[in-house]
């Protein structure tokens, strides 16, 4: 068994580092666009989702009026050393109600219950529980208490009741992370190595496989729920 740590401020550096190499390390599995290692893309979105939960985690100081909590689970033995992490956003106006932002576990440590501890205490927290995920991950969800309840773009909606929350779910802004001097420095970095034609085609590479999750996920939702559910969900309110 893990040992689970509620921060509701930001966690210590040695913390906050581990988070953000098990999100760079596992950005296939963490990322919406499940980008693979082989896309010349994938660094841009290493760099991109990785400052994305940096902001995050700094939000927890109270600075950008976000509600955002964190659970670390921990080596019993080695109480600095991160097995794994969910990040999750209260939703306003639903006291209840959460929606999952980022989860990951240690590779070496998966398949030992640490994720679903981690989900427990969660929920213990907030019993309405949200969060998104590809069609190949849904089984694994539904063993750990959630339900399909929809799609949204590439991923499918879980939620441990069988509907979603009214609440207002607040979250970042991240359009200026991909519009921003960093990023553009690591394209034309990647633009000057590859060639443009080997980038144009990363950039299809990457829309046929979101098209492809997307059709996965809709497949899913209809086959389970219905044409009426697929575009009828009701997916907390996004507020930026």
């Amino acid at each position: 068994m893990s040992s689970i740590t509620l921060f509701q401020a930001p966690p210590p550096e040695a913390i906050q580092s581990q988070i953000q190499q098990m999100v760079v390390d596992y950005i296939s599995d963490i990322s919406a666009v499940a980008i693979a290692p082989s896309n010349l893309l994938y660094n841009l979105y290493q760099y991109g989702v990785g400052f994305e939960v940096h902001l995050y985690l700094q939000a927890m100081d109270g600075s950008r009026e976000l509600a955002v909590e964190l659970l670390v689970a921990s080596d019993p033995l080695e109480p600095e050393r991160v097995l794994g992490f969910i990040l999750y956003l209260p939703l306003k106006d639903d006291p209840q109600a959460c929606a999952v932002a980022y989860m990951a576990v240690l590779q070496g440590q998966r398949r030992q219950g640490i994720a679903r501890q981690m989900l427990q205490a969660m929920r213990v927290r907030y019993p309405h529980a949200e969060l998104a995920c590809n069609v190949a991950k849904v089984s694994c969800f539904e063993a750990l208490g959630f339900q399909l309840v929809g799609a949204r773009g590439p991923q499918v909606l879980m939620n441990t009741r069988d509907h979603s929350s009214d609440g207002l779910l607040a979250v970042l802004d991240v359009a200026p992370i991909y519009q921003s001097l960093e990023v553009r420095q690591i394209h034309s970095y990647l633009l000057a190595q590859h060639g443009r034609k080997a980038m144009l085609e990363a950039e299809k590479k990457r829309d046929r496989h979101l098209d492809q999750l997307t059709r996965q996920a809709q497949a899913l939702v209809r086959e389970r729920l219905g044409e009426v559910a697929l575009y009828s969900s009701r997916a907390p309110q996004l507020i930026r």
